[in-house]
């Protein structure tokens, strides 16, 4: 039995409400930072995290080695989110790179380049990307010495911050939602809390 049409609904406009929130606190939180208010740049990247027994979509990320699903976010230079997307964990990032950028030209058409790693290399895959929302790609890739371990690279700091960030909401530790919109909504509410909390603080030490 397909899902009512009036409950799909309300889902697609529970999103948009979350979506737009989202933004208008990245503007608010850009403003107090002294940048304006849309971004030009963003960083991509994506982790997995398994699910529960609640079941619904999931997927085995073979590099990662988790069965369970995968949050894909795009953040400006200051890690504050500026689109955000769920998906079974088996997609490859380079496939999730053209859907997740298409959204960010539509919500910030100012932004005009985007830093990835290198799992987003593939001249098919970028071609795609930059074609449906024409932001040109920067891979920054790991120094040829570094076999294993973390090193900080300019520009993908900022987005491995911000899913760190997201790794303390204990709702998030792990997915325990049945459907992928539940998944994408508790993500959203979490990044909305992160926000009212970061403009809060910004309040206080201004008084």
């Amino acid at each position: 039995m397909g899902i009512p049409v009036a409950q799909i609904d309300s889902i697609i406009l529970r999103h948009r409400l979350s979506s737009q929130i989202i933004s208008v606190f990245v503007m608010a939180a850009r403003e107090v930072e002294g940048r304006e208010p849309a971004p030009t740049a963003v960083g991509v990247d994506s982790h997995s995290v398994k699910t529960a027994e609640a079941g619904g979509p999931r997927g085995f990320d073979a590099g990662k080695k988790i069965k369970g699903r995968k949050r894909h976010v795009a953040v400006d230079t200051l890690g504050l989110p500026i689109e955000c997307q769920v998906t079974a964990a088996s997609v490859q990032d380079r496939d999730a790179l053209a859907p997740l950028l298409s959204v960010v030209h539509r919500k910030s058409p100012w932004v005009t380049k985007s830093f990835v790693d290198g799992s987003y290399q593939g001249d098919e895959a970028q071609r795609a990307a930059f074609e449906a929302s024409r932001i040109s790609i920067t891979v920054v890739k790991r120094a040829d010495k570094q076999v294993s371990g973390f090193i900080v690279l300019p520009k993908r700091w900022v987005v491995e911050r911000t899913l760190g960030w997201i790794n303390r909401a204990r709702r998030l530790s792990k997915n325990f939602e049945a459907t992928i919109e539940s998944s994408l909504a508790w993500l959203q509410l979490a990044l909305a809390f992160f926000l009212m909390r970061r403009l809060a603080r910004a309040k206080v030490g201004s008084d």
